[in-house]
């Protein structure tokens, strides 16, 4: 009895066709009914292996007009949500860090914009600083929707809340910017830098199944470099 075909090795077909030129670029492809039959198994087997090649920037799925090869495929970086002890440890140093506010309160504008929030709802509102080898090395602040939280909920003084939520609360979807800013006030004297020194920040916001989780704002002091892979 021949064993179904799995949707690594129909995505692996496709990328075949596609580099070939079977499939040139801008050329929609057969249908998932289609491409099901030919490779014997389930439609939504074929719909995975699509999936994870749009996802990848190879194909281009629209609903109705079918799916084709894109004619500029997108080289994609791969981003994971670190654990910041775990991103210190790598570095061969002991993490530790400090809990500077814990409280409820009504977001900014900005944040409950960005979190798709009414202004009115209160959120947790956190500030965590990160050491390495007990010097500073990232100030985290983040705003955080008490509906995906425990009840009791966690005060994370003994597991810090970005690892809690690594570890506890998977998100489905969100987004991530990365910018170099000028150090603000309270930022720098977490730090123990100029206020107005040149830091890289990462901004990030996550949703669960259409309800969202977080956004938080990473302020590394100066030096820091982002490493992913493609």
């Amino acid at each position: 009895m021949t064993a179904p075909v799995g949707w690594e090795a129909i995505r692996a077909e496709v990328l075949r066709r596609i580099r070939v030129r079977d499939w040139a670029p801008g050329a929609v492809i057969p249908s998932e009914t289609d491409l099901a039959q030919e490779f014997g198994c389930a439609r939504a087997t074929v719909n995975r292996a699509l999936r994870d090649l749009a996802q990848a920037g190879v194909l281009e799925r629209r609903r109705r007009a079918g799916t084709r090869v894109a004619l500029h495929p997108v080289r994609r970086a791969t981003l994971d949500i670190p654990v910041i002890r775990a991103e210190v440890e790598a570095r061969g140093q002991a993490h530790a860090f400090r809990v500077l506010k814990h409280v409820t309160a009504l977001p900014p504008p900005p944040v409950a914009a960005r979190l798709g929030i009414a202004p009115a709802a209160p959120l947790r509102h956190i500030l965590t600083l990160h050491l390495a080898d007990g010097r500073p090395f990232l100030v985290e602040e983040r705003w955080l929707n008490p509906a995906v939280l425990p009840d009791p909920a966690p005060d994370f003084a003994a597991m810090s809340v970005n690892e809690w939520l690594v570890m506890n609360v998977p998100y489905t979807s969100g987004d991530i910017a990365f910018s170099a800013e000028a150090a603000g006030a309270v930022e720098a004297r977490a730090l123990g830098i100029d206020a107005g020194a040149a830091v890289f920040v990462t901004d990030r916001t996550t949703w669960t199944d259409g309800m969202p989780i977080t956004a938080v704002r990473l302020v590394h002091v100066p030096g820091y470099r982002l490493h992913t892979s493609l």
